[in-house]
Protein backbone atom coordinates (compact mmCIF):
# COMPACT_ATOMS: atom_id res chain seq x y z
CA UNK A 1 0.00 0.00 0.00
CA UNK A 2 2.91 2.21 0.44
CA UNK A 3 3.78 1.88 -2.86
CA UNK A 4 0.86 2.47 -4.29
CA UNK A 5 0.32 6.19 -2.35
CA UNK A 6 4.08 6.51 -3.33
CA UNK A 7 3.72 5.73 -7.05
CA UNK A 8 -0.06 8.36 -6.80
CA UNK A 9 2.43 11.32 -5.54
CA UNK A 10 4.83 10.44 -8.04
CA UNK A 11 2.35 10.51 -11.16
CA UNK A 12 0.51 13.65 -9.48
CA UNK A 13 3.66 15.64 -9.71
CA UNK A 14 5.03 15.13 -6.04
CA UNK A 15 2.71 15.74 -3.62
CA UNK A 16 4.68 17.08 -0.08
CA UNK A 17 3.09 14.41 2.49
CA UNK A 18 4.62 16.73 5.45
CA UNK A 19 2.68 19.65 6.75
CA UNK A 20 3.92 23.56 6.40
CA UNK A 21 5.76 24.71 9.04
CA UNK A 22 3.38 27.01 10.39
CA UNK A 23 1.18 24.69 11.21
CA UNK A 24 3.63 22.34 12.26
CA UNK A 25 4.60 25.54 14.91
CA UNK A 26 1.08 26.71 15.92
CA UNK A 27 0.11 22.64 16.45
CA UNK A 28 3.39 22.34 18.75
CA UNK A 29 2.41 25.47 20.73
CA UNK A 30 -1.48 24.46 21.14
CA UNK A 31 -0.54 20.93 22.05
CA UNK A 32 2.22 22.33 24.85
CA UNK A 33 -0.28 24.71 26.02
CA UNK A 34 -3.00 21.93 26.28
CA UNK A 35 -0.18 19.27 28.05
CA UNK A 36 0.32 22.30 30.62
CA UNK A 37 -3.21 22.69 31.47
CA UNK A 38 -3.25 19.23 31.87
CA UNK A 39 -0.90 18.78 33.74
CA UNK A 40 -2.10 21.44 35.94
CA UNK A 41 -5.37 21.01 36.58
CA UNK A 42 -6.51 17.48 35.18
CA UNK A 43 -3.64 15.64 36.52
CA UNK A 44 -3.51 16.45 39.70
CA UNK A 45 -7.84 16.18 40.13
CA UNK A 46 -7.33 12.82 37.98
CA UNK A 47 -4.14 11.80 40.51
CA UNK A 48 -6.34 12.74 44.07
CA UNK A 49 -9.53 10.78 42.08
CA UNK A 50 -6.91 7.73 42.15
CA UNK A 51 -5.71 8.26 45.56
CA UNK A 52 -8.98 8.64 46.73
CA UNK A 53 -9.84 5.47 45.37
CA UNK A 54 -7.19 3.60 46.23
CA UNK A 55 -7.40 4.72 50.21
CA UNK A 56 -11.07 3.54 49.77
CA UNK A 57 -9.96 -0.02 48.45
CA UNK A 58 -7.34 -0.13 50.68
CA UNK A 59 -9.56 0.79 53.68
CA UNK A 60 -11.56 -1.56 52.28
CA UNK A 61 -9.17 -4.36 52.26
CA UNK A 62 -7.86 -3.49 55.97
CA UNK A 63 -11.77 -3.97 57.19
CA UNK A 64 -12.33 -6.89 55.37
CA UNK A 65 -8.85 -8.36 57.15
CA UNK A 66 -10.04 -7.17 60.34
CA UNK A 67 -13.30 -9.05 59.82
CA UNK A 68 -11.61 -12.01 58.48
CA UNK A 69 -9.99 -11.86 61.73
CA UNK A 70 -12.75 -11.26 64.13
CA UNK A 71 -14.06 -14.41 61.92
CA UNK A 72 -11.05 -16.35 62.92
CA UNK A 73 -11.45 -15.79 66.74
CA UNK A 74 -15.40 -16.11 66.33
CA UNK A 75 -14.64 -19.79 64.64
CA UNK A 76 -11.34 -20.48 67.29
CA UNK A 77 -14.09 -19.30 69.91
CA UNK A 78 -16.83 -21.43 68.77
CA UNK A 79 -14.80 -24.56 68.34
CA UNK A 80 -12.93 -24.45 71.28
CA UNK A 81 -16.67 -23.71 73.00
CA UNK A 82 -17.17 -27.16 71.13
CA UNK A 83 -14.43 -29.30 72.66
CA UNK A 84 -15.65 -27.82 76.21
CA UNK A 85 -19.14 -28.59 75.50
CA UNK A 86 -17.86 -31.90 74.76
CA UNK A 87 -15.78 -32.80 76.93
CA UNK A 88 -18.76 -31.44 79.28
CA UNK A 89 -20.91 -33.62 77.87
CA UNK A 90 -18.48 -37.13 78.48
CA UNK A 91 -17.30 -36.27 81.94
CA UNK A 92 -21.90 -36.05 82.65
CA UNK A 93 -21.84 -39.41 80.38
CA UNK A 94 -18.82 -40.58 82.66
CA UNK A 95 -20.72 -39.31 86.04
CA UNK A 96 -24.18 -40.73 85.03
CA UNK A 97 -22.33 -44.21 84.31
CA UNK A 98 -20.90 -44.13 87.43
CA UNK A 99 -24.01 -43.36 89.52
CA UNK A 100 -25.54 -46.03 87.60
CA UNK A 101 -23.14 -48.78 88.83
CA UNK A 102 -23.15 -47.57 92.41
CA UNK A 103 -26.96 -48.17 92.00
CA UNK A 104 -26.58 -51.00 90.60
CA UNK A 105 -24.33 -52.05 93.34
CA UNK A 106 -26.10 -50.86 95.73
CA UNK A 107 -29.33 -53.01 95.07
CA UNK A 108 -27.61 -55.85 95.00
CA UNK A 109 -26.25 -55.61 98.28
CA UNK A 110 -29.58 -54.86 99.49
CA UNK A 111 -30.60 -57.47 97.39
CA UNK A 112 -28.12 -59.68 98.62
CA UNK A 113 -28.47 -58.84 102.14
CA UNK A 114 -32.31 -59.08 102.59
CA UNK A 115 -31.89 -62.88 100.68
CA UNK A 116 -29.96 -63.26 103.35
CA UNK A 117 -32.53 -62.41 106.23
CA UNK A 118 -34.42 -64.25 104.32
CA UNK A 119 -32.70 -67.07 104.06
CA UNK A 120 -31.46 -67.03 107.86
CA UNK A 121 -35.47 -66.07 109.25
CA UNK A 122 -36.15 -69.71 107.25
CA UNK A 123 -33.50 -71.13 108.45
CA UNK A 124 -34.22 -70.54 111.75
CA UNK A 125 -37.99 -70.71 111.39
CA UNK A 126 -36.72 -74.42 110.12
CA UNK A 127 -34.80 -75.13 112.76
CA UNK A 128 -37.51 -74.16 115.49
CA UNK A 129 -40.33 -76.32 113.12
CA UNK A 130 -37.54 -79.15 113.53
CA UNK A 131 -37.01 -78.41 117.09
CA UNK A 132 -40.73 -78.65 117.91
CA UNK A 133 -41.27 -81.46 115.59
CA UNK A 134 -38.64 -83.30 117.37
CA UNK A 135 -40.07 -82.70 120.89
CA UNK A 136 -43.07 -83.80 120.09
CA UNK A 137 -41.86 -87.09 118.47
CA UNK A 138 -39.99 -87.29 121.62
CA UNK A 139 -43.16 -86.79 123.44
CA UNK A 140 -45.04 -89.14 121.53
CA UNK A 141 -42.30 -92.00 120.78
CA UNK A 142 -41.70 -91.35 124.59
CA UNK A 143 -46.23 -92.04 125.33
CA UNK A 144 -45.86 -95.29 122.62
CA UNK A 145 -42.58 -96.62 124.20
CA UNK A 146 -44.46 -96.37 127.81
CA UNK A 147 -48.12 -97.61 125.76
CA UNK A 148 -46.03 -100.73 124.23
CA UNK A 149 -43.89 -101.47 127.65
CA UNK A 150 -47.19 -101.74 129.30
CA UNK A 151 -48.55 -104.01 127.00
CA UNK A 152 -45.77 -106.18 126.76
CA UNK A 153 -45.55 -106.50 130.81
CA UNK A 154 -49.67 -107.52 130.62
CA UNK A 155 -47.83 -110.67 128.40
CA UNK A 156 -45.37 -113.02 128.60
CA UNK A 157 -42.13 -111.69 126.90
CA UNK A 158 -40.72 -113.94 124.96
CA UNK A 159 -39.32 -112.75 121.34
CA UNK A 160 -42.33 -113.93 119.34
CA UNK A 161 -44.46 -112.87 121.34
CA UNK A 162 -42.80 -109.42 121.37
CA UNK A 163 -42.27 -109.15 117.98
CA UNK A 164 -46.00 -109.52 117.17
CA UNK A 165 -47.06 -107.34 119.55
CA UNK A 166 -44.71 -104.53 117.86
CA UNK A 167 -46.01 -105.34 114.59
CA UNK A 168 -49.67 -105.39 115.96
CA UNK A 169 -48.82 -102.05 117.71
CA UNK A 170 -47.50 -100.45 114.17
CA UNK A 171 -50.44 -101.93 112.47
CA UNK A 172 -52.68 -99.94 115.08
CA UNK A 173 -51.23 -96.73 114.52
CA UNK A 174 -51.01 -96.70 110.78
CA UNK A 175 -54.37 -97.50 110.37
CA UNK A 176 -55.51 -94.51 112.72
CA UNK A 177 -53.15 -92.22 110.51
Amino acid sequence: MLQAITFLAAENGGINLLPDASELIWGTVAFVILLALMLKLVFPKLNETLEERGAAIQGRMEDAEAKYQEAERARADYEESLAEARGEADRIIEEAKAAADDLRNEARSRAEAEAAQIIERAQSSVASERDRVLSELRGQVGALSVELASRIVERELDASTHEALVDEYIDQLSSQN
